[in-house]
């Protein structure tokens, strides 16, 4: 491939991370600090609403103007290639003024390989590189020995059958993404004392390849010039990435389910957080996000949940007809969603 060729096509990074890690965090905190660099999102969400991408459009930054934020919900990218794909890169490649970057950000579920694999295909290839795979890393939880903040109830569960002599799926996903990194970041470096952050390290230095970097992050501040530009062109390197999926024709995801709980308008955010922290505890939800009606306010309440730990705070007004309080549940495979939904009410439930 010549040069003028390769300086041609417009670089892509690929963001990846568990549940919760901080990606959403992370991209937003690019798109505000662009510098007028122009750039395009791809968002890929597990389950039917697009949290995450609809946080990005809500950035109000011109050099990413809203059009420019493309959703593929309900359906893993690495296994939507050509039915999703690449047809949201056809629009993201049409647009005037030319984009300059594409951020890609997957579901905290998806593998980044074979979406890797997916820039050999012939309508992708002479158009777009892989400027680097960027594996966004839960901090705390490493710290604390696991990859999730779930990690105990799995291992019990696992423990508990004698059957299983495979690795836990959450696990896997977070080896195969690390397999894949060109960059860690590490987030919510805040929250780790001396004695974690030498644990967390450790960790990832016993799985991850040579020379691939880690950089510590707080609240997803982290210079874009780190981020953006590394130029790897990693579709030329991946089959040497080697991941716990390579000799299986194909994947699926169904280690995990999800739904939409629909929420009435709350009156006590702490209160109704707690009760979100309850249903990852008693129903061993992994992940919950959304955004919800708070009653006597005008703004728009954004809730985000790993396992116990909860997050919310007022991110816009509502918009015409858009009022009203929608999550998104994720967990593993036989989520109880009435007892998800009964916690979520405040209602009591059996043990």
């Amino acid at each position: 491939m010549t040069a003028s060729t390769s300086l041609a096509r417009v670089p892509c990074t690929i963001v990846t991370g568990f549940l919760g890690a901080g990606k959403t965090t992370l991209i937003r905190h690019v798109l505000e600090n662009a510098k007028g660099k122009r750039l395009a999102v791809i968002v890929n969400e597990f389950g039917d609403v697009g949290i995450d991408g609809d946080i990005l459009k809500g950035c109000g930054i011109e050099t990413c103007p809203e059009e420019n934020v493309v959703e593929l919900a309900n359906g893993c990218i690495c296994c939507t290639v050509a039915d999703d794909f690449v047809p949201a890169l056809d629009a993201i490649l049409s647009r005037v003024p030319k984009v300059d970057h594409i951020l890609i950000e997957t579901s905290g579920l998806a593998l980044p390989k074979p979406l890797v694999q997916a820039f050999h295909w012939p309508a992708i290839k002479s158009r777009v590189t892989v400027d680097g795979v960027v594996a966004v890393v839960d901090g705390e939880a490493l710290a604390s020995g696991r990859v999730a903040h779930d990690h105990d109830a799995l291992a019990e569960q696992r423990a508990a059958d004698a059957s299983l002599d495979h690795d836990d799926p959450i696990e896997e996903v977070f080896d195969d993404q690390i397999a894949c990194a060109d960059l860690v970041v590490l987030t919510k470096a805040d929250l780790i004392d001396d004695a974690g952050m030498a644990t967390a390290r450790a960790a990832l230095d016993a799985e991850l390849p040579k020379g691939v970097r880690v950089v510590n992050v707080t609240q997803g501040r982290l210079d874009p010039a780190v981020l953006l530009g590394l130029g790897v062109g990693t579709e030329d390197d991946i089959a040497n990435r080697r991941t716990h999926h390579d000799n299986e024709a194909e994947h699926d995801h169904d280690d995990f389910d999800s739904f939409v709980v629909e929420v009435p308008e709350i009156a006590d955010p702490t209160e109704f957080a707690a009760r979100v922290a309850r249903a990852a505890e008693e129903a061993e939800v992994l992940r919950v996000k959304g955004f919800l009606a708070v009653a006597g306010k005008p703004m728009r309440l954004l809730v985000q949940a790993v396992g116990p730990r909860v997050d919310h705070h007022f991110d816009r007004p509502w918009g015409a007809g858009e009022r009203g309080g929608r999550l998104v549940a994720i967990g593993l495979k036989g989520l109880d969603r009435a007892k998800v939904e009964a916690i979520l009410a405040g209602a009591p439930v059996a043990a």
